[in-house]
């Protein structure tokens, strides 16, 4: 009898396993299934925006209307930016994907500050044409490659799972067809000779050789640890571990680690080898509660850049996260005028008011001598420019970079509408309503809520 309810209860445990696993089996299969529809969708997508992107940039070339042309390049720029959005849907993290990603990136770029800008008064040049036959070109090309990519995955029936076990796991073994179609497509960019983007390449080249325009000498390792010790004020029995940055960087530093011996805590921070100045710093600790107010770790804030030769720089915008305050810091003249562009963040503790987090790249990059026009419309005429809903409190003039990276001279109204701050600037020349920005509100501390 006893024999006999163990059989039953051995048979009842073997279906319910088998059961359990068939269930599981079944789930991991629709997973996968939805997985791969996923990168099917993203992928085939992928393809129609190339080939769309190919037309709508061909079309640009044979425009002549301004009303036309502004447009055509918004739609461009749309696609650029949806063709981005699938990439980043395709299991590629471990595969070079790069130039093609970059070449979309280029696209986009200039397209969105050719078409915001007002093309009767500033209509494409040469150059710019130029440039739009090159993309055009290379458009075609990796349509071209991505057809034949497409027409292998269909015929062939491929699974996109594939690619990501291929990718995941280094396989070498056996070929990949759409791992080597897409290297195909990648390496067709090679062809081609880098474009000249005119403003932004400008811009791009201008920040990596803007810190040999910086005053002083070179300084050596041991100089740049004296600058972290002073700066950060430390105590001296840090460990300091120093690397300087290679060749192919986009800024000469010097990258330090420095570690407390009790705490184990570690900072990290870049000083530039030409002068010395700290570009960055971050603090890698918790800050577990608040003890102080945003505008006390404000206060705490101004005082440390006065310390450190920043006298010139004025609270912009503040915000809290959690037990963290934020704070951007601009320069402002002595009439009165806010230079948007050579900024400084900071990043405060509210439970003790210490640094835990800085960059001045912004304000080593750009800061420089200014010469400050007059504006060519009154504050007054400026306003009438404002949406009518918005509680003007406060005014200046101010220099920000606008779409197209230049710096123009604008009023800054600081506004409210219902409970919510806004900035905006309005070009003192123009009477252009450059920027509209919404000022952050503090986050709620949701363990509180």
């Amino acid at each position: 009898m006893i024999r006999t309810i163990l059989i039953v209860l051995l048979a009842i445990g073997v279906v319910g396993v088998g059961y359990w696993g068939y269930s599981e089996h079944q789930e991991k299969d629709a997973v996968l299934l939805q997985a791969e529809n996923t990168y099917q969708r993203a992928f085939h997508d992928l393809s129609y925006q190339l080939d769309l992107l190919n037309d709508k940039i061909g079309g640009t070339l044979a425009m002549s209307s301004r009303d036309q042309l502004s447009p055509a390049l918004a739609e461009v720029w749309r696609l650029t930016s949806e063709a981005h959005n699938n990439v980043g849907q395709l299991p590629l993290s471990l595969l070079p994907f790069n130039k093609t990603e970059e070449f979309l990136s280029d696209v986009g770029d200039f397209t969105y500050k050719v078409a915001v800008r007002d093309l009767s008064k500033s209509p494409l040049t040469d150059k710019e044409y130029k440039t739009l036959n090159s993309l055009y070109d290379q458009s075609a090309e990796i349509q071209n490659e991505m057809r034949q990519v497409q027409h292998l995955v269909i015929d062939n029936n491929l699974r996109w799972m594939d690619v990501e076990l291929a990718l995941a796991t280094k396989e070498k073994q056996g070929d990949n067809t759409i791992i080597d179609g897409l290297k195909t497509v990648e390496k067709s960019m090679d062809s081609f000779a880098e474009t000249d983007l005119g403003v932004m390449n400008a811009t791009n080249e201008q920040e990596k050789n803007a810190f040999h325009q910086l005053k002083g000498r070179e300084v050596s390792e041991d100089v740049a640890k004296q600058v972290a010790r002073s700066f950060l004020n430390l105590k001296g029995n840090e460990q300091i571990h120093i690397v300087k940055s290679g060749k192919d960087a986009d800024y000469e530093v010097y990258s330090l680690t420095i570690t407390d011996p009790k705490t184990k805590q570690e900072t990290y921070m870049d000083i530039t080898q030409k002068g010395g100045y700290p570009l960055w710093v971050l603090e890698d600790r918790d800050i577990k509660k608040q003890n102080i107010s945003l505008n006390d770790a404000m206060n705490k804030a101004t005082k440390f850049l006065k310390d450190h030769r920043f006298e010139s720089l004025v609270m912009a915008e503040s915000a809290q996260y959690d037990n963290m305050g934020v704070f951007t810091f601009v320069e402002q003249t002595e009439s009165g005028v806010r230079i948007y562009p050579d900024s400084v963040k900071m990043k405060m503790s509210l439970e003790d008011g210490s640094v835990i987090g800085f960059s001045a790249k912004d304000f080593l990059l750009k800061h420089r001598t200014r010469d400050i026009p007059k504006p060519k419309i009154s504050k007054e005429q400026a306003k009438t420019k404002l949406n009518s809903n918005v509680k003007v409190m406060e005014d200046r003039l101010a220099i920000i970079t606008n779409d197209l990276n230049e710096e123009v001279l604008c009023y800054e109204f600081l506004g409210t509408i219902k409970n919510d701050t806004y900035r905006i600037f309005i070009n003192a020349d123009t009477g252009f309503e450059e920027k509209v920005e919404k000022l952050q509100n503090s986050e709620p501390l949701y363990d509180e809520v």
